[in-house]
């Protein structure tokens, strides 16, 4: 039985984290959840290792620094998180390595974080430690570039549900959980499996397996869904049907700790930037 009984929120102190923390209280809200609120602290020497400064001075901006960050993670958004159990904590060290390990340790069930982007160039741009959480999770990834834009409001954080699958090992995962989020919001579900765009009549037999493997799938999952073949570039195709079918969440596959299955694992980067609704990567 699936349920998201803790859910991670790196915070960053920025606008990003902000929205972000608005769908993970709405998240949390619904199961329930406990909310964990995690601030990573990069040491010093990672930012003046190479620099001239003396041993005591560098111990002394470190514990202001870490005494700030711990002041700022307390009034983090307090009135907006009033009647959420929510856990507030300070680590030191690389943020994406502990962002993962900390999830591991506490067995969170999905992890909430914006991408990094700004401006018009936002769709272009996948921060760092979040295209490390997203290779490194075991756990599903609730991220996305429009995160900020968040209303303070987040009432149902999905009416409309796109799973994207590749149709191979990790499809089944990818659909059941799917199925699961639309089941416990009564959403409307749509299922989408992006073929080569070069497909002609003589390759007809190739559409037909796709059918039938996307309807094996569906029915395996016990889904109520429409299904969706279309033939294109897959991140092109996925987005444009996210915003057709006015998706609230775009669901895709990842394997555990190892990447993106299949066609989705050379697209998943571009899927999450261009997507026009936040994607949680399973």
């Amino acid at each position: 039985m699936r349920s998201l009984s803790r859910i991670l929120l790196p915070v960053d102190f920025s606008e990003r984290s902000v929205g972000a923390a608005r769908y993970a209280k709405s998240l949390a809200r619904h199961f329930h959840s406990e909310l964990i609120l995690l601030h990573v602290l990069t040491p010093p020497h990672y930012e003046f290792g190479a620099l001239e400064i003396g041993g005591s001075m560098l111990g002394e901006l470190y514990r202001n620094r870490a005494q700030q960050a711990s002041k700022e993670l307390d009034a983090f958004m307090t009135g907006e998180l009033a009647g959420v159990n929510v856990r507030r904590v300070v680590l030191e060290g690389d943020p994406a390595g502990q962002i993962v390990e900390f999830a591991q340790h506490e067995r969170a069930d999905i992890i909430a974080m914006p991408t990094h982007g700004y401006g018009p160039f936002r769709r272009f741009i996948l921060g760092s430690n979040t295209a490390k959480v997203l290779h490194d999770a075991d756990c599903p990834v609730w991220t996305g570039v429009h995160l900020e834009e968040a209303p303070a409001a987040v009432s149902v954080p999905c009416r409309g549900i796109l799973c994207a699958v590749d149709l191979g090992p990790q499809s089944s995962k990818t659909l059941g959980w799917a199925a699961w989020l639309r089941e416990e919001f009564g959403a409307r579900l749509t299922v989408i499996h992006a073929t080569a765009a070069d497909l002609d009549q003589s390759e007809a037999h190739v559409r037909e397996a796709a059918e039938e493997e996307l309807l094996r799938l569906q029915r395996a999952a016990g889904a109520e869904a429409d299904l969706l073949l279309e033939a294109g570039e897959p991140a092109r195709v996925i987005c444009s049907a996210a915003a057709r079918v006015q998706a609230d969440v775009l669901v895709i596959g990842r394997g555990s700790a190892a990447g993106v299955f299949g066609r989705l694992r050379t697209n998943a980067y571009a899927i999450i930037r261009q997507s026009p609704c936040p994607v949680v990567s399973v």
